[in-house]
């Protein structure tokens, strides 16, 4: 039996938000979407130009608090090719990062990119 994996789901407060977010600073482009009026939630799914995985964002649209993350949900990874580069520009556009960090006597390899709903999104330079 083979598996292939073929999206991660989060839930989302405001959906323009977050399209603006995983478009303007990741680079991910819409893939499809699919609207649930009478059910109360939008589907919204997003992927690299390899279109190998997607990011699904639920957004519900009566949701008025945040949603809980909670301590089970670690991050989302993406690599990229300039990591200077890239932690430079997320910085410029104040988006919340990290400094570059490397695992235990390592050099740096990698920052975390915080979105509008407070998820974890790990940048990774690309090997």
């Amino acid at each position: 039996m083979k598996y292939e994996f073929v999206h991660t789901c989060i839930r989302v407060k405001n959906l323009e938000s977050s399209l603006n977010f995983y478009k303007e600073a990741l680079g991910l482009q819409e893939t499809k979407r699919k609207d649930f009026p009478e059910n109360g939630f939008t589907l919204v799914y997003l992927s690299d130009d390899l279109r190998s995985h997607e990011l699904e964002l639920t957004y519900n649209y009566d949701r008025e608090e945040p949603y809980t993350i909670g301590d089970g949900y670690s991050h989302i990874a993406l690599v990229v090719e300039d990591l200077e580069g890239s932690h430079k520009k997320h910085s410029d556009e104040g988006y919340k990062v990290t400094k570059l960090m490397g695992l235990p006597g390592t050099p740096p390899r990698f920052y975390f990119i915080t979105d509008p709903d407070g998820y974890s999104i790990e940048i990774i330079r690309k090997s």
